[in-house]
């Protein structure tokens, strides 16, 4: 049986990617050797970290003055690596969702931290709209996806402070103006690669302004300095990064991505829509492309555990809602094809015959 991956993340990878890092695993460029047991020093993996730094730039079109780092930790490592660095009085956060709320918890811990505006009050089912940026703070951190609530900020923010934003679930999905960013960061596990490496774009000249210590490995500096070299990379993610950045270059780059994921949401949110079982939790102008949420309308809902058993059956991967909102998530990241959103709708309408 074929299975559709709607996974949140670590997520769907394109099929040719996943088997040319199969084939590193096993034989690393003929050398013998697998890209598991290489050193990152040796001569054949730096033009690796090279190539993927320099897709990065031309896929995203990232000016001159920003740099290109791949580190551990995740996007949550960020969550306490933007504020060591960039915060000296003021920070200001706009609350979206749980990543962001957790983003900001970590703020608090260096300085002021000013809560912009948040959704919390209505379970975050929309991003909030009409507030006021303070002018005197450090800098502004937003999170572009929220892949619990199924939201998603799709156009670029104009900030008069160092705008920040966590892109882990939707980067490289559309166009983005990096020139009106300070930092975009986020893990790689949703349109990237593998879980294991995060990416950082960081304008260079927002850097050395705080003064507080700073330890060697949570300096954006040190990472620049070294070419993601410092310590150890995560060789492995890195690598399955380049393959998928290749990819994605080879099939249109970000805007070709872009109007494959706007049909596929058009697609499912259009069956959402008219269904007679289904219904979608995010208002309609702040629905995410890359996490469809849905729930059973209120007199279907003891059929929700049965639809997931149901669906599963026929192959559908990973579709069960967050525990903090239930229901059902569909994740449509870049890899995966619009035939899995088709079997995903074919999937809601034979049980709605069922059962509706």
């Amino acid at each position: 049986m074929k299975k559709h991956n709607f996974n949140a993340g670590p997520s769907i990878l394109p099929r040719e990617v996943i088997e040319k890092t199969a084939q590193a695993v096993l034989d690393f460029q003929n050398d013998g050797l697998s890209i598991l047991e290489i050193s990152h020093r040796a001569k054949n993996f730096q033009p690796i970290v090279d190539e993927a730094v320099a897709l990065f730039k031309e896929l995203l079109n990232i000016p001159e003055g920003y740099s290109v780092i791949f580190l551990g930790g995740g996007a949550s490592l960020q969550f306490c690596m933007v504020p060591f660095n960039l915060l000296e009085k003021k920070a200001a956060y706009l609350n979206t969702g749980v990543w962001a709320k957790k983003a900001m918890k970590e703020a608090k811990g260096f300085g002021e931290v000013v809560e912009v505006a948040s959704s919390a009050d209505a379970n975050y089912t929309f991003i909030p709209k009409d507030f006021v940026i303070p002018a005197d703070a450090d800098y502004f951190h937003i999170t572009t996806n929220n892949t619990i609530y199924g939201t998603e900020l799709l156009k670029d923010l104009d900030s008069p402070v160092p705008l920040v934003a966590d892109m882990s679930s939707d980067i490289l999905s559309r166009p983005v103006d990096v020139s009106k960013y300070g930092i975009i960061y986020g893990g790689a596990q949703k349109n990237l690669a593998p879980a294991g490496v995060t990416f950082v774009i960081i304008r260079n000249d927002i850097l050395g302004k705080v003064s507080r210590h700073i330890p060697t490995m949570l300096d954006y500096r040190t990472h620049i300095d070294n070419g993601s070299m410092f310590n150890t990379p995560p060789v492995l993610p890195i690598y399955t990064a380049l393959e998928t950045l290749r990819w994605l270059k080879a099939n249109g780059g970000v805007e070709g991505a872009e109007k494959r994921n706007i049909a596929k949401a058009e697609l499912l949110y259009n069956a959402i829509d008219n269904s007679k079982m289904f219904v979608g939790t995010a208002r309609k102008e702040d629905r995410s492309r890359m996490n469809i949420c849905f729930v059973m309308k209120e007199e279907y809902k003891p059929l929700e555990s049965e639809f997931i058993t149901f669906a599963t059956g026929k192959g559908m991967v990973g579709i069960k809602g967050h525990r903090s909102v239930g229901g059902f998530r569909a994740s449509c990241y870049n890899a995966l094809p619009i035939e899995s959103v088709q079997a995903l709708i074919d999937c809601m309408h034979e049980f709605e015959k069922l059962h509706a």
